[in-house]
């Protein structure tokens, strides 16, 4: 599991940093990329990754402004030329599929592959299968605005193979089986997976907070996440601007992450106002709330390791 920002400004592109949009790359385990908002030129972006567009199976919309979806049309047109696309599911507030639906048309673009639509409504659980849920909730911005928690399921524990040694079991399915917990016979030996398995390791929790003031269902989303990516537009001396604006600041975002046993921070969708090296004023400003807080540049990568 890892994340990858491929947009990390505000409202507007600028020299360094383009506008809204987070990979969360589940290859090892779905072998599926998932995004969080497509702003413009994010499939520029993209080439410059090796995210391959057709691993992307699934689009989570915070919501319908511009600098978080008008890449989205662009994005599904290059997806099927590519060919060899499978499905894609866009989740998003009320809008986003005529949005899409009337670019393409427009544009005449015939898309080569089915596209669902998941239109958010109420808070609660979105999407779920055997290995991952994910949650969502209405934030307080201008607009109709949704936050994300990503749970990946707690995994099977290890396989003991000091355990098995007595059985002398050759490499291949049966250890497979057996690490899937299932019961298989060897050599007159009845052996249940189950009782080969170290316990459970606890899954990873993703949480992604796009425009939005400070309210509580933020530190809901948060709770005990291995990492919290937050908009953070403005800095702490800014937060009367940030409240005008239906934003939230570097201090807000390192109070949640505090307040509710996150692990790693990542600063996103920061405003052109702090260009260059200004923009560290909002991690030091963070850091000294919550220490383990990183601003996120464009291209920025971070592995979310399993926990014990």
């Amino acid at each position: 599991m890892e994340i990858q920002f491929l947009g990390t400004g505000a409202g507007q592109p600028s020299k360094g940093r383009n506008v809204s949009s987070t990979a969360l790359k589940l290859l090892d385990e779905l072998n599926e990329i998932w995004l969080f908002d497509v702003g413009e030129a994010t499939q520029h972006q993209i080439l410059e990754t090796n995210i391959k567009p057709r691993k992307i199976t699934k689009i989570f919309i915070s919501h319908n402004h511009g600098d978080h979806i008008f890449g989205l049309p662009g994005l599904l047109s290059s997806r099927s030329f590519q060919g060899d696309s499978g499905g894609l599911t866009i989740y998003g507030p009320a809008g986003i599929e005529q949005f899409v639906q009337i670019s393409l048309k427009v544009s005449k673009t015939k898309i080569t592959y089915p596209i669902k639509y998941v239109i958010l409504k109420d808070d609660g659980i979105i999407f779920e299968d055997k290995q991952f849920a994910v949650f969502t909730a209405k934030l307080d911005h201008r607009i109709e605005s949704y936050g994300f928690r990503v749970v990946e399921k707690p995994r099977p524990g290890e396989l003991q193979m000091d355990k098995l040694k007595q059985y002398n079991l050759p490499n291949g399915p049966i250890l497979g089986r057996l690490k899937a917990g299932e019961t298989v016979e060897y050599n007159g030996h009845v052996l249940n997976g189950k009782d080969f398995l170290g316990k459970p390791r606890l899954g990873r929790i993703v949480s992604i907070i796009y425009d939005t003031r400070p309210t509580n269902v933020i530190g809901q989303l948060a709770e005990d996440a291995d990492v919290l990516i937050h908009e953070s537009t403005f800095s702490g001396i800014d937060s009367k601007m940030a409240h005008r604006y239906y934003h939230s600041t570097c201090v807000d975002a390192a109070t949640v992450a505090l307040q509710h046993n996150v692990r790693r921070l990542f600063l996103t969708h920061i405003s052109a106002r702090y260009i260059g090296k200004n923009s560290r004023i909002l991690e030091k400003e963070a850091q000294k709330i919550f220490s383990n807080t990183k601003l996120a540049n464009d291209f920025d990568s971070y592995e979310i390791k399993a926990r014990d």
